[in-house]
């Protein structure tokens, strides 16, 4: 039996897009000589689709293009997600056409509420599990996290029930999975490992088939896979891209046999900076274009974070579609204004100068009637707003949507300007540290000079002040992002991190910071998250709490 993985890019809530797209593969697979074609989990309404399942004539629009699907099934079998409404409520379901007419359904068994998954909300899980036929193979269908639970894998379960095990006792002899697997650095490493230990373990191929594309602050990289039933990655589609690929599961099942070839197929890579930039890529443009813009600007300070931010956005959007500004002022210094000016030239994007200080003076002027001029901190941000303000006249007259520039590490301590430097409708940066910001200027500069030298050599400033440096106010980068992510990402208690080899009171210190900036962040543009926990919708913190740490 020949069977095809169609990796494809669903726009939540547009179904009538969506169904386009699985009639499309659907006829390529057809083609292509398939029996069956296997989509993600929920592509007929894009995942995640949040409490758009909580209205009727949402579910309603989507039973009702299902019904214009099934027809395609006449000459093919389509395996694919979407929700089901049943007796006892909602589920997350699989449903198998054949012959023009439902053949199989099972439902999702394992309904995740954590991190950035909050499907509890929506779905009932399955009450069973079974084994469906489909030309004389037994396939055991799992949805995404139904594989995630092996009891050999894990050392502390999240669940009492592991749908595989259950399926391959009935007598399966392919798992398929329908997946909406967000990415995270690190992610792909741990899914390709996982699933070949739960396919070696079993005895049994898989067929793990993930959406790709980005949706609000998640991007999915796809990554879909067919591994034997030795546990070996056989084939994989190109991740942050949509494709087909074939398998004869006859040559899968023998597990020594090689697989055939396919356009859109690569190897099991391994993962570096490179998928980060291609997450950041593909999350921009999608955020983007699914919400209707074609163009963004970006404030060019000469820094690393807005050339970093620039050269993602040219690359997702074109440089013709970017528009890179500088807005000094009388503490910008003559280097960072040649800095990004000549990052706009060698992005080919467009550039402008607006400077800010004739603004600037009628604001303190106007604010400091006394005539003393303090130059303190609200003055220091007062320029950062003043920025903010003209790119969002940029937005509103030209139609750019602006893209925030701020990276993980100044997001985590608040150094950042509410109104200023954190406006935008994007952040592209929020969840990168400091340091990997850094990783992507070289990977970004690795065939040839795009971000000047100047700008990663240079110590990082705001440039709000005279001579004022990053690490005047913060830790160095290297050491603050190592505490960061041990605080945020892996929630390790103070003492715990101090005992990594810095100071508690360094440990505290910061942690302390992190919890008092939480009002700012929940009023920041989203932000694509590629860290194992973000701040956003997987990191859930009060604003006004008395928890504070000794």
């Amino acid at each position: 039996m020949i069977i095809a993985l169609a990796q494809v890019n669903p726009v939540v809530g547009d179904i009538p897009y969506n169904a386009g797209k699985v009639l499309e593969y659907s006829t390529k697979a057809r083609n292509a000589g398939a029996d069956l074609v296997v989509f993600p989990e929920l592509t007929l309404t894009g995942y995640p689709p949040k409490d758009l399942l909580l209205r009727k004539e949402f579910l309603d629009e989507t039973e009702n293009w299902m019904s214009r699907i099934i027809p395609a099934s006449r000459d093919i079998g389509i395996l694919l997600g979407t929700p089901q409404r049943g007796e006892k409520g909602l589920y997350n379901a699989a449903i198998l056409l054949q012959g023009g007419r439902v053949k199989g359904l099972q439902y999702k068994s394992l309904i995740p509420y954590y991190d950035v998954f909050d499907e509890t909300r929506y779905f009932k899980p399955a009450p069973e599990r079974r084994c469906i036929d489909f030309c004389g193979m037994k396939l055991g269908v799992t949805v995404c996290e139904d594989i995630w639970n092996d009891k050999s894998y894990w050392n502390r379960r999240l669940y009492d029930i592991d749908p595989v095990e259950e399926l391959v006792a009935q007598g399966a002899k392919l798992i398929i999975n329908l997946s909406a697997s967000p990415y995270h650095f690190g992610k792909h490493t741990l899914r390709v490992d996982m699933l070949g230990k739960v396919a070696a373990r079993h005895g049994v191929g898989i067929i793990y088939v993930n959406q790709v594309g980005g949706n609000d602050h998640l991007v999915f990289d796809g990554s879909s896979c067919v591994v034997t039933p030795k546990g070996t990655v056989r084939l994989q589609l190109q991740s942050f891209n949509e494709g087909l690929a074939v398998v004869d599961t006859d040559a899968l099942i023998a597990a020594g046999a090689a697989l055939p070839d396919s356009g859109a197929a690569q190897a099991a890579g391994v993962e570096d900076i490179s998928w980060v930039y291609e997450a950041l890529v593909l999350g921009t443009r999608d955020y983007l274009h699914k919400n209707g813009f074609t163009r963004a600007v970006v404030g060019l300070s000469g820094g690393i974070d807005s050339s970093v931010t620039a050269a993602l956005a040219a690359h997702a959007l074109g440089p013709a579609n970017v528009l890179g500004v500088a807005m000094p002022s009388r503490y910008s210094s003559r280097s960072s204004l040649d800095d990004a000016a000549q990052l706009a030239g060698n992005l080919d994007i467009q550039f402008r100068v607006i400077p800010i200080e004739s603004i600037f003076q009628a604001y303190i002027g106007a604010l400091n009637p006394s005539g003393a001029v303090m130059m303190d901190l609200a003055e220091e941000n007062v320029q950062a707003r003043i920025r903010g303000n003209i790119l969002m006249y940029i937005s509103n007259r030209e139609g750019h949507l602006v893209l925030a520039t701020g990276n993980k590490s100044e997001m985590a301590m608040g150094y950042s300007t509410l109104y200023g430097d954190m406006t935008g409708g994007l952040n592209v940066l929020a969840d990168v540290p400091k340091v990997m910001v850094y990783r992507l200027a070289h990977y970004i500069n690795r065939n040839g000079e795009v971000i000047p030298r100047s700008v990663i050599d240079k110590p990082p400033s705001a440039e709000l002040k005279p001579d004022q440096k990053d690490e005047d106010s913060l830790p160095p980068y290297n050491v603050l992002d190592e505490i960061l992510k041990a605080y945020i990402e892996d929630l390790r208690p103070v003492n715990e991190i101090a005992a990594m080899g810095y100071s508690r009171e360094l440990v505290a210190g910061i942690a302390r910071r992190v919890n008092r900036a939480e009002y700012k962040r929940q009023q920041a543009p989203p932000g694509l998250k590629v860290t194992s926990r973000a701040f956003g919708p997987g990191r859930r913190m009060p604003i006004a709490h008395r928890w504070h740490l000794k």
